[in-house]
């Protein structure tokens, strides 16, 4: 944390009074903090503590009313190794999810280069609103951290989930964030992500249910750590925002094996998370089919084996990562595919867990390799790629 330059923003939320422990603790650290701040969070502590903490004047307004003087938001953007909005209200996560840019605190998110983080607070029933959850998910899609609220008693005296975690653990969790931050510079990682489409015919094909939403939270977590993201996606709503991350769409399993094998040839290392067809139709109508019996056979034929192809050509210094996605004897059947694929680890994740698997935003997952099994509990997709991509720079040192 020595010498980084972090933005500290504050809204109207009784929780503004540990942004002054969040401050001391991020200077004990070494830190440099701005505090830019919101007319409501002035209510709620004063600019004059906040700058007499930070020995900097603290930003609220565009201009300053005595002299004209002109806050440039951009200038903050580049100036900042990260942004921290602590506390994160309701109404300021609604307007930087849609880009409402009413005052100085929001200008100067959009206007942000480095990494941002927020931490949410707020009562339980705003929290748990799905006008506030769609809010935080469109921020982690932007590539936001949320610093997940704590469980506990609320300023309403109710007792649930809303406290803005403890200024002691944000600190943490920057700390973490800058100490890896660049443990996968100079290596390149292909990620495949997201469903393959079979054509049937030119309106119909054969799919599955991913969303992509874990391959793509995988690259954006390589890519912030330093390294070189090649993403193989399949079709998706998703896009990427890391300047690291080159991203290939690809339609078929043989596109997807085909941009796999040749951008794995001189790879450091792979994560195969799509969810590949094992099939395709033996033929494809020119035509759309139309219904004129009630019954219609589709002779299908092997889609090409990505996993068994980058297996077997893996060199010794690369990784390969695997995911098994099993609904019954799920170790038994990831540590053979382990074995089969030639993998480093495998990533298991079983449909009978709540929570976990396609078209959600949580994941529950067990790394297994040759030494055993690491079960990791129910977390947010982006929490679970951290864990991922953990494992695989530890390997990567070895």
């Amino acid at each position: 944390m020595k010498g980084k330059k972090i933005v500290l923003g504050i809204t109207g939320s009784i929780a503004a009074y540990k942004a002054a422990i969040l401050i001391r603790g991020l200077i004990k650290k070494g830190a440099e903090v701005q505090v830019v701040i919101t007319p409501a969070g002035k209510e709620f502590i004063t600019p004059i503590t906040l700058s007499a903490l930070t020995s900097k004047p603290v930003i609220s307004e565009f201009f300053s009313q005595r002299d004209g003087t002109w806050h440039s938001h951009v200038d903050l953007g580049l100036w900042a190794d990260a942004m921290v909005i602590a506390p994160a209200t309701a109404s300021t996560i609604g307007k930087m999810a849609h880009g409402i840019a009413d005052n100085m605190l929001i200008t100067t998110y959009l206007s942000m280069k480095a990494p941002v983080f927020v931490a949410p607070a707020m009562d339980l029933d705003m929290f748990a609103h799905p006008s506030t959850q769609k809010n935080l998910d469109i921020l982690r899609s932007y590539g936001n951290h949320i610093i997940e609220p704590a469980s506990g008693e609320l300023a309403s005296h109710l007792v649930g989930k809303g406290r803005m975690e403890e200024p002691e653990k944000i600190v943490e969790v920057l700390e973490a964030f800058f100490a890896q931050q660049q443990d996968l510079k100079d290596r390149k990682v292909v990620i495949t992500a997201g469903p393959t489409y079979e054509k049937i015919d030119p309106v119909r094909f054969i799919g599955n249910y991913s969303s992509g939403k874990m391959g793509y939270a995988l690259a954006e977590e390589c890519a912030s750590r330093g390294a070189e993201v090649v993403l193989v996606s399949g079709p998706t709503s998703l896009s990427v925002h890391h300047p690291n991350i080159c991203k290939v769409d690809v339609e078929s399993a043989q596109q997807m094996y085909e941009a796999a094998k040749q951008a794995y040839q001189d790879a450091d290392a792979g994560i195969l998370c799509a969810a590949v067809a094992d099939f395709t139709p033996e033929e494809v109508a020119d035509a759309k089919i139309k219904r004129e019996k009630d019954d219609l056979v589709l002779r299908l034929k092997p889609t090409q084996d990505i996993a068994a192809s980058l297996g077997a050509s893996k060199k010794d210094n690369q990784i390969l990562v695997g995911f098994a996605l099993e609904t019954n004897d799920e170790a038994v059947n990831a540590k053979g595919k382990l074995e089969r694929k030639n993998f480093d680890f495998i990533v298991l994740n079983s449909l009978n867990d709540q929570g976990a698997g396609f078209r959600v935003d949580t994941n529950k997952i067990t790394i297994i390799d040759q030494e055993g099994a690491t079960p990791y509990p129910l977390k947010t997709k982006q929490e679970v790629a951290t864990d991922i991509i953990d494992r695989l720079a530890e390997v990567l040192k070895k």
